[in-house]
């Protein structure tokens, strides 16, 4: 089977180089067949990557050892869950899933597009075909998942200690689907650039990629946040790692890419702008894929130095320059006689939302890169922590949230004095009563930018509370509706603009959570014997009793904690580390199960308002003279055991060898025993931090937003899009389309509709049966019969 993954990888790098040719080839003659033909391709690489990664996962279930990568990176201890998962724990299974999800997502585009934009197309199938061979050759002449061992181990090494957590499954393929689905938008732009068709089609096409990819990409990154927490055993969920960071800039380049696009679609406006941002979101997920491949930083999420640099890097380079290039040679079709009309408007806030979240990009492309700008610069290779962020990143993140509040309730265009009165009063009194709360019940004010954070997201959380019941109350004043179900088919109508809004909240509440964890973390790193206690924030929390674990496959060594508040008890946490055994015999038999990989088993209580978090660290010195001991001897019994049975047949010698085994297991379980029969003093760190679980539950929330904006929404009415170029559309009878900062959609069947735009209050009459409606700036969606 090894044989047939490798002729399939080499068939698929065949059809990749055929497939872009063919495309570019008819996209310049004009010849349909040759598009067609292109277009095939891409399903062909689709399927033909498909059969290679069901070979390469069947060999790791079923812990086929004559693969070098599953003898790596799994064993028959690996439970089948993880064995799944183990795929793209390896350099060669994870790019081999790189490219795999990139024919997916390319053939999906293609199936919506086969009839739209057959030029753009073209061009884009080229690009993308592009990719797929550049990742199936790393696969070919680099990485090659289907190496093979002639005479394959036993047993294999095993998966990572640290990778052996829940979300070892789901975060490696969000993080990929992220970086595959921003290949789509890209390989539009460029496509929409060769030909200078530069209206917003190609936007249209590639919006529900480039928000699926901002979904995915958020979910890793919260996930791999998940993991750090609960598996890491530092205490914290963003310790500013290159490759987590290398995530994040994509994420955030997107964000700025999915509300610049508003502004093109309504004013015809930044064009240039978007068109760097989704170019630059394309070659921010090379860059992420380069970081956790090349070993150039350091990370703990890394596969380590490799041969893959260079073919990385001048592949960037080629990104970076093709882009710039097509935007310089296009820039006179991207140029737009429109301007904004006031600072004072939703195009104006975007736009400074926009050069906030890329400012954040910088910042965060500098420092990550710097040990290296300052080794080119000056020979010295300067080290940078998270210190070295937070000075940039805090204000922009004020901004960002301030700005993601004024957003959804400012007008197009120009404001007036009254909207902006009838707009921000709600918000700006809840942003003010929970400052001035906070300044005079809690000590808050001893972290000003924690207490800013707090009344920014109050001002947002009452932003979106107040735009909802806007539109809700005006539903039901025309249907009648129960809340709930007139809020269901508010969402349902207008799912782009709410689902936003709903991410909007969730971001608040995300970031309530890191301002607090971060500015009101008690810690404490604490040697505790049995029967010892700690007072954090008040909460004492007293050593109880060790607790300690052997087998073949792990040892480990722990403590039952006791937490307490004011002499009632509030929880017990367990927590444990975990020892696996090394493979390198020259540690001693005994020895190196004590010096292999390890792993944490954290205690936590996490709660609404506070975690309790705690870790053990044993300090295995005092049995140290034990264990060199043991060694000795049965070292001495394995060189005696060895000269007896060397030339049995491998099944005897094995059984001739067990009691030699079990007697060292059994001096194993002995040793781990005195840690808990003659207890000393163990380090623990602990830890009291509070809403951290409110970046979870911020985090649930962004993406249920972004589902919900995500989601396909069908027809519920005729509806004519706006263009900037044409003008406002013509109304049919009876339907007098208005906009401020909602969508009205009003009929009255006797008589004239009344409709004011802007920031006012939108407002229909009705002559002969009396109907009012009154909306502020939230959307109204709303219809009348008569």
């Amino acid at each position: 089977m090894a044989l047939i993954g490798r002729a399939l990888l080499i068939l698929g790098l065949l059809v990749a180089v055929y497939g872009s040719g063919a495309s570019l080839y008819g996209a310049r003659s004009g010849r349909r067949e040759w598009v067609d033909s292109g277009r095939r391709s891409v399903y062909a690489l689709a399927a033909l990557m498909t059969a290679a990664f069901a070979i390469l996962e069947a060999a790791f279930l079923r812990s086929d050892f004559s693969y070098t990568v599953v003898a790596a990176h799994s064993s028959t201890t690996t439970p089948t869950f993880y064995k799944a998962a183990a795929v793209w724990s390896s350099q060669e299974g994870s790019l081999l899933l790189w490219v795999w999800l990139l024919s997916l997502w390319s053939s999906l585009v293609l199936v919506l597009t086969r009839r739209r934009m057959p030029d753009i197309a073209s061009y884009a199938t080229a690009v993308l075909l592009g990719f797929g061979g550049f990742f199936t050759a790393m696969t070919v002449f680099f990485a090659n998942p289907f190496a093979t061992t002639a005479t394959p181990p036993a047993e294999g090494a095993g998966l990572d200690p640290l990778l052996l957590h829940p979300s070892m499954m789901i975060h490696p393929p969000m993080l990929y689907s992220g970086y595959t689905l921003l290949t789509v938008p890209f390989a539009f732009a460029i496509g929409a650039l060769v030909t200078g068709r530069l209206s917003s089609d190609w936007i249209a096409v590639t919006r529900r990629f480039a928000l699926a990819a901002w979904l995915f990409l958020g979910i890793g990154v919260v996930l791999g946040a998940r993991w750090s927490y609960t598996e890491l055993g530092w205490g914290g969920y963003w310790a500013w790692d290159p490759v987590e960071n290398a995530a994040l800039m994509p994420w955030l380049c997107t964000t700025a890419f999915i509300h610049s696009i508003m502004i093109q679609e309504k004013r015809g406006m930044l064009k240039v702008w978007n068109a760097s941002l989704v170019l630059a979101s394309g070659t921010l997920a090379i860059l992420g894929t380069f970081l956790v491949r090349s070993g150039i930083l350091d990370s703990i999420h890394a596969f380590g130095a490799s041969t893959l640099g260079v073919p990385f890097v001048l592949l960037i380079a080629a990104m970076v320059i093709g882009g710039i290039g097509l935007v310089i040679w296009r820039r006179e079709e991207l140029r737009t006689e429109a301007r904004i009309d006031s600072l004072l408007s939703r195009e104006a806030v975007f736009l400074l939302q926009n050069l906030v979240l890329v400012a954040m990009v910088f910042v965060i492309f500098w420092v990550t890169f710097f040990p290296l700008i300052s080794e080119a610069l000056t020979g010295t290779k300067v080290s940078v922590g998270p210190p070295a962020f937070r000075p940039f990143i805090v204000p922009l993140a004020l901004v960002l949230v301030a700005l993601s509040g004024i957003g959804p309730i400012i007008a197009w265009r120009r404001v007036t004095v009254a909207n902006l009165r009838r707009s921000f009063t709600f918000p700006a009194l809840a942003g003010g009563l929970t400052l001035l709360v906070l300044l005079v019940a809690s000590g808050a004010a001893a972290r000003p930018f924690a207490l800013i954070m707090f009344a920014l997201a109050a001002f947002v959380l009452a932003t979106v509370a107040q735009e909802l019941w806007r539109g809700v109350t005006a539903r039901r004043a025309i249907s009648g509706e129960a809340v709930p179900l007139a809020l269901a088919q508010l969402v349902r109508r207008n799912r782009r603009r709410y689902g936003g809004y709903i991410v909007h909240a969730g971001l608040a509440v995300l970031l309530v959570g890191v301002a607090g964890s971060s500015s009101f973390q008690h810690s404490r790193d604490v040697m505790l014997r049995p029967g010892q206690s700690a007072i954090v924030d008040g909460y004492q929390i007293r050593y109880v009793r060790p607790t300690a674990a052997a087998s073949a496959q792990k040892l480990s060594f722990g403590g039952v904690l006791d937490v307490s508040k004011a002499g009632h008890h509030v929880t017990t946490l367990t927590t444990t580390r975990g020892f696996y055994p090394a493979q390198d015999i020259s540690l001693g038999e005994l020895g190196r199960f004590f010096n292999g990989q390890s792993d944490s088993d954290v205690g936590l209580q996490a709660g609404l308002t506070r975690d309790i978090w705690t870790v053990v660290n044993p300090d295995l010195t005092p049995l140290q003279p034990l264990i060199s001991q043991g060694d000795r001897v049965f070292g001495a019994a394995m060189v005696q055991a060895m000269r007896t049975v060397g030339r049995l047949p491998l099944a005897q010698a094995q059984q001739a060898l067990a009691p030699l085994w079990r007697e060292r297991d059994q001096a194993i379980s002995e040793l781990a025993a005195r840690f808990v029969t003659h207890p000393w003093a163990v380090n623990f760190l602990l830890i009291v931090s509070p809403l951290v679980s409110w970046i979870w539950i911020g985090a649930i929330i962004i993406a249920a937003g972004g589902l919900i904006a995500l989601w396909p929404v069908r027809a519920l009415a005729p509806r004519r899009a706006r263009s900037y170029a044409a003008g406002p559309p013509v109304a049919p009878a009876g339907l007098h389309p208005r906009e401020g900062t909602g969508a009205l959609v009003a009929r009255e069947s006797a008589g004239a509709l009344a409709a004011r735009e802007g920031t006012e209050a939108l407002a229909a009459r009705e002559s002969a049966g009396a109907l009012a409606a009154r909306e502020g700036t939230g959307a109204l969606a709303a219809r009348e019969s008569v």
